[in-house]
């Protein structure tokens, strides 16, 4: 390789959570991620190659029992290429949601259509293979792995087809042998608990030893909310990029999953490297308001990203991730109910007009 080559910068952009699922009773008409994404369209246009990821499967007979399923149509993802997406992550707890036959039919058209892709396969093998990418003589190479609790319906193993597990030995030896093959190792966990703001100790641990094992950057999906960005040796670690197109995920009974401001501000990570390392990293603030996702240069975006990196600078330790869990898994879901309507004209009412009220209904009988 000559100086020039070893000198020469590409860009890779990388996405959070991509959202844009179908109606199972017609209601919305289907979002074209094409005309979603036009507002940050001209800096994927800037990137040498963008990695997202898509959490959907294409529609099938047979569909998993439970609830969220998040299907998507052909020309989503069709016009997710046109968007500028070029290496698609399918290591998510939804590639799945109609087992097999939806997932063939996503893994038939990513190929027709040249879109690299890793994460899930029709055995462990497969599931576990890298998705290489060159740009400019800079070749990249991507993993992927599910954590189990984030309930994917299928993990791969020898002759399963499923999701790429999160499983450390494996993954390591498989960042190892790709290391020699490639500049760059860029690993995709989808793991951690959901709306939590930082990861926990264990997921720390588990970024770190990419890092040590020879991946150049670990770039995790799931919660739906940002976490922090660390610099750890020679690597980088993004803990979650949060959501990217955040359409609401509708239910057959009719409800759906919604997203607040906060779980609709992602960002985009642009990584600036060379064949021999990392020359930059930094976060794009962005933001979903339901028609288009956009720079987010608010003050909002912007202490969204100092508070989840200032999280991640601090030590994280197991009493500490105790209260993250308290706080997102009880205290927020108690907040909410109190919102609600009947309760939160109850819990505006005056003590003494509560008292007036009650003197006059008791005199009346």
């Amino acid at each position: 390789m000559s100086a020039t080559q070893q000198e020469r910068t590409i860009r890779l952009a990388a996405v959070g959570d991509l959202l844009f699922p179908i109606d199972p009773l017609g209601r919305d008409r289907p979002r074209d991620p094409a005309e979603a994404l036009r507002g940050v369209q001209a800096l994927l246009d800037g990137c040498d190659a963008v990695l997202g990821n898509p959490e959907c499967t294409l529609q099938a007979e047979r569909m998993v029992p439970t609830e969220p399923r998040v299907l998507a149509e052909e020309f989503q993802i069709q016009s997710l290429a046109k968007a500028g997406l070029t290496v698609a992550t399918l290591a998510n707890n939804h590639t799945f949601d109609c087992y097999e036959e939806g997932f063939a039919r996503l893994r038939r058209l990513l190929d027709e259509m040249h879109l690299a892709w890793f994460g899930a396969g029709m055995d462990l093998s497969e599931a576990m293979s890298p998705a290489l990418v060159e740009a400019a003589g800079v070749r990249l190479g991507f993993l992927g792995g599910v954590d189990a609790i984030s309930g994917p319906a299928q993990v791969a193993g020898p002759g399963r087809a499923g999701v790429a597990p999160l499983e450390m030995p494996l993954l390591i030896k498989r960042v190892e042998a790709l290391r020699e093959q490639v500049d760059h190792v860029i690993v995709s966990p989808h793991w951690g608990e959901e709306r939590f703001d930082f990861p926990s100790p264990r997921q720390v641990g588990q970024g770190r030893a990419l890092i040590d094992a020879g991946a150049s950057l670990v770039i995790g999906h799931h919660p739906h909310v940002l976490q922090g960005l660390e610099r750890y040796r020679d690597g980088w670690i993004a803990y979650s990029l949060g959501n990217f197109l955040a359409s609401e995920v509708p239910f057959t009974d009719g409800g759906r999953v919604t997203w607040n401001r906060t779980e609709r501000t992602g960002c985009i990570l642009l990584a600036d490297l060379t064949a021999r390392r990392v020359v930059s990293v930094r976060q794009v603030p962005t933001f979903d308001d339901g028609r288009e996702v956009r720079i987010d240069d608010s003050a909002f975006g912007r202490d969204r990203i100092r508070r989840v990196n200032r999280a991640v600078a601090s030590p994280i330790t197991a009493a500490r991730y105790r209260r993250e869990r308290f706080r997102v898994q009880v205290l927020r879901p108690l907040l909410k109910h109190l919102r609600r309507p009947p309760v939160k004209k109850l819990l505006a009412l005056r003590p003494g007009r509560v008292l007036r009220a009650l003197r006059g209904r008791l005199g009346s009988h």
